[in-house]
């Protein structure tokens, strides 16, 4: 009777044995490092919610970019705070803005590392909204136009990778074809294609300064309920042009992510966000949970649903841990 008994636990009985077996492995090269850039030098602030990120000026940031490379770290996205704000968000698109010198000067210094642009107005607005507003409404044919001065800014600033994060419809063909008459084929689209209206957003509209002066966001970004209408969204936007396609948040969403990837073939990135980032960080700080131990299960489940890249405020660390 007993020589029947299927054994599962003979390929779980040694370290070595776990790793030979191991389905899904978490390296370094999977991750994408957010670096907040703000005006000024010599600034090297703590975000509150967000313990060990910082706001940066940009001389800081390039010394930063230059340890995340030499910890093998492929890729960082550069968030900024502008001097100025105003209706239309302009400072996004000015190569005087902190993240256009931040790409330039991270490129200048460490060229092997790639440099992800995130293309958005609402930190740059004045209203805190994601576009161009007709009353109390993004206008999206008009925000298209301006998307695509952002991202051809940041392209000529030097930045390998253009992230629109602003869940405009049609803002990635606009983008596609804003960076080809420019001259930037080969700069590479990385859509926020599925992308929440979520509120585990809180932690970076502090960091970065974002939230909407009225109302809330949910006229164009998804809703957390809809799973179909997801694929619907990365079905356009590889339509469109995306190469990446990336699902926000992770850890709530990966069910998202496992339909995503059974569905593609193109790459597929999460983003690892700040309130995921600031619950662990807050258990972490209390005595709670063993940080080391979540974070390293969190991001295999993020690798494990489908992920291929991710952003994470966990980065630093987890290149230190592995």
């Amino acid at each position: 009777m007993f020589n029947k008994i299927i054994r599962p636990r003979r390929l779980r009985i040694s370290e070595n044995m776990r790793a030979l077996v191991r389905e899904t492995n978490l390296s370094v090269k999977d991750f994408v490092y957010p670096i907040f850039v703000v005006p000024g030098k010599n600034i090297r602030e703590e975000i509150p919610s967000m313990p060990n990120c910082y706001h940066l000026s940009v001389d800081n940031a390039v010394e930063l970019a230059k340890k995340i490379s030499a910890l093998g770290i492929p890729a960082v996205e550069i968030f900024g705070l502008p001097e100025y704000k105003d209706e239309t968000g302009s400072a996004a698109w000015n190569m005087n803005s902190p993240v256009q010198r931040a790409i330039s000067e991270i490129k200048k210094a460490v060229p092997e590392l790639l440099i992800v642009g995130d293309v958005c107005l609402c930190q740059y607005t004045s209203h805190g909204h994601c576009g161009k507003l007709c009353g109390n409404y993004v206008d999206n044919d008009e925000t298209l136009k301006l998307l695509q001065k952002v991202a051809v800014s940041q392209a000529e600033a030097g930045a390998d990778i253009i992230a629109p994060s602003d869940m405009m419809d049609g803002r990635i063909a606009a983008i596609r074809e804003a960076l080809d008459e420019n001259n930037f084929s080969n700069v590479v689209i990385m859509s926020y294609a599925v992308k929440y209206a979520s509120g585990f957003y809180g932690p970076f509209r502090d960091a970065a300064n974002s939230a909407p002066q009225f109302g809330d966001r949910k006229q164009y970004q998804m809703d957390c309920a809809n799973s179909r209408e997801a694929l619907k969204e990365v079905a356009l936007d590889i339509s469109e042009g995306a190469d990446i396609i990336m699902v926000k948040p992770a850890l709530a969403y990966l069910d998202i992510v496992s339909k995503v990837r059974a569905e593609i073939n193109n790459p597929v990135a999460v983003y690892n966000v700040s309130g995921e980032y600031a619950m662990v960080k807050a258990a972490a700080l209390n005595g709670w949970i063993d940080e080391k131990r979540i974070v390293l299960e969190s991001l295999t489940a993020m690798k494990r649903a489908g992920a291929d890249i991710i952003i994470t405020y966990h980065a630093l660390d987890v290149a230190n841990w592995l």
